[in-house]
């Protein structure tokens, strides 16, 4: 199993969401997150006075995978969530060793 990070912009959400649905990966968290890459951050004119915001408001996808849908979910993310801009955020792939499911008390692939 695995688990999926993508770092996107906040209107890449709904397609990302629509998109992964459709392939039939069900289920993700998302959080609204903040942060600065190579970009570091950008400078905003409020009241005709500029200051920086350093950070950089995004979106966090979680998905948990099996090793078989995983080039699948990276594959939509990248289609998806890319502008070809600078700042269109980062996916990150970590191996879990096991999961599970509260309410039957299922584990691994079958908590999925």
């Amino acid at each position: 199993m695995k688990k999926v990070e993508a770092i996107v912009r906040h209107f890449k959400l709904e397609d990302v969401k629509n998109a992964l649905t459709e392939h039939g990966i069900h289920g993700m968290t998302v959080s609204e997150v903040r942060g600065y890459g190579r970009q570091k951050g950008h400078t905003e004119i409020y009241r005709g006075t500029e200051y920086a915001v350093d950070f950089v408001p995004k979106v966090k996808i979680e998905v948990v995978c099996t090793d078989a849908n995983l080039q699948t979910v990276i594959d939509i993310i990248l289609q998806t969530a890319q502008t070809g801009q600078i700042g269109d955020g980062k996916i990150f792939v970590t191996d879990l060793s096991n999961a599970v499911r509260i309410r039957t008390g299922e584990t691994g692939e079958d908590a999925i």
